[in-house]
């Protein structure tokens, strides 16, 4: 098990340059083995959820090659194998090779996914999508085995319930090479789809529509990557920042920032009364004043991220007077951080799922324990802004989401060490 060790209260000033997006990257990765060439990413994060996803391809004897932000993934030699439970197990995202391996072999047997617990997270959606392309859906000895009839998956008109990111992008990959129109209403906007569904197209797919509610693909015969593809940055990264410089920091310019994705946060930053200088890709966050609280409540995009619902606690927290209020409505079981945000000093509560924010004048370092990767990187944030030391346990959750957090946070100016215990 890893532990962050934060010696906090020390004003972080300087830039940082955001990775490629975690939630776009786990998808291309599985994405990757639908070409019958070799795939090249560009702008990489080097998170856990990149080397376990890695080793899942390993599995499948596709070889990868992974040197500073470039990742080259090459499936020639790839064979059909089944991915253990286990390995499964370590993150969500995995669940992509369902789609992936649907689609290139008409036959996926996979584990079911494991992951941050934030509450329910069925994948109904993703087998509907599946079953009205043709496949059938069985569950033995708990894994999911998904097959295609002998004739191949058939394009499908598919109505998702909600608009979910991981349906959205499983029925995208199953459906390239089916014959015919997939048409998928009601589908997720976020920008992440649209990465994926450029990376496809490049590849020789035919997608229209992604990052609008209805997305028409046309099923090719075949894909093949010839030009490398850069990753889109990351905005829970870039927002978990803008975080930390409004809490904690005596100026901090933030790289490599699609401002757009990032609308809904920012407003509600500014609103609290943080003054942010926008660039062509970078915002300037200067040192916070007097903060104002404000309401949250998150909504799908383009609405407030959940992602970004605990990153911005810590900095409801420095708000002068008031209640704030934080409604999650994509997970409301998404509360695991207040508890130890409490063993910090914090003026916090949950309320039948909704968190109550009171202004906290002084928090102080404890052991903390990060249940999930968002929730850790609340309590980074609240130990670098707390006196003393903060030691947050199970800090590879942390690592899983954060591009080469330690090596950022000392830039600016921590006091913070990752060690395995």
């Amino acid at each position: 098990m890893k532990q962050m060790i934060i010696h906090g209260g020390k004003p972080l000033k300087g830039d940082v340059w955001i990775g490629g997006a975690k939630n776009s990257t786990v998808a291309l990765i599985p994405a990757s083995i639908l070409s019958r060439t070799p795939v090249t990413l560009e702008g990489v994060p080097r998170i856990a959820d990149v080397d376990n996803l890695m080793d899942l391809l390993s599995e499948m004897d596709v070889k990868c090659d992974f040197h500073e932000t470039t990742l080259r993934i090459n499936p020639d030699n790839i064979k059909r194998s089944p991915l253990p439970a286990g390995k499964i197990k370590s993150l969500r995202a995995s669940y992509y090779f369902m789609g992936a391996l649907l689609g290139r072999f008409g036959k996926a047997v996979v584990g079911f996914p494991g992951g941050d617990d934030i509450g329910p997270r069925p994948i109904d959606q993703h087998i509907k999508g599946f079953e009205a392309l043709g496949a059938t859906v069985e569950n033995e000895n708990d894994q999911i085995i998904i097959t295609a009839p002998k004739t191949g998956l058939r394009g499908a008109k598919i109505h998702l319930k909600m608009p979910s990111v991981g349906a959205t992008m499983n029925i995208i990959m199953a459906s390239v090479m089916a014959k015919g129109q997939t048409i998928i209403e009601n589908a997720a906007k976020e920008p992440e789809i649209i990465d994926l569904a450029t990376f496809l197209n490049n590849m020789g797919a035919v997608i229209r529509g992604a990052g609008t509610e209805v997305i028409r693909i046309e099923g090719v015969e075949e894909l093949k990557a010839q030009t490398p593809h850069t990753i889109i940055p990351d905005r829970i990264e870039a927002g978990t920042y803008v975080a930390l410089a409004a809490c904690i920091g005596n100026g901090i310019r933030i790289h490599n920032i699609i401002e757009e994705h990032l609308d809904s946060y920012l407003a509600k930053v500014e609103e609290m009364g943080v003054v942010i200088d926008a660039d062509e890709d970078s915002l300037y966050v200067y040192p916070a004043g007097d903060l104002k609280m404000t309401q949250v409540r998150t909504d799908v995009y383009p609405g407030f991220a959940t992602d970004l619902q605990q990153p911005i606690t810590p900095l409801l927290l420095t708000a002068k007077s008031g209640e704030g209020v934080i409604i999650d409505q994509i997970y409301p079981k998404r509360v695991g951080h207040i508890p130890e945000l409490q063993k910090m000093g914090a003026n916090i509560q949950v309320e039948d799922n909704i968190i109550l924010v009171h202004p906290t004048h002084h928090l102080h370092g404890a052991h903390v324990s990060a249940g999930e990767i968002r929730a850790g990187a609340c309590l980074m944030l609240a130990g670098l802004m707390a006196d003393g030391e903060t030691i947050i346990s199970n800090a590879g959750n942390i690592l899983r989401g954060y591009d080469r957090i330690e090596q950022k946070l000392r830039q600016l100016g921590a006091e913070v060490s990752v060690i395995d215990v």
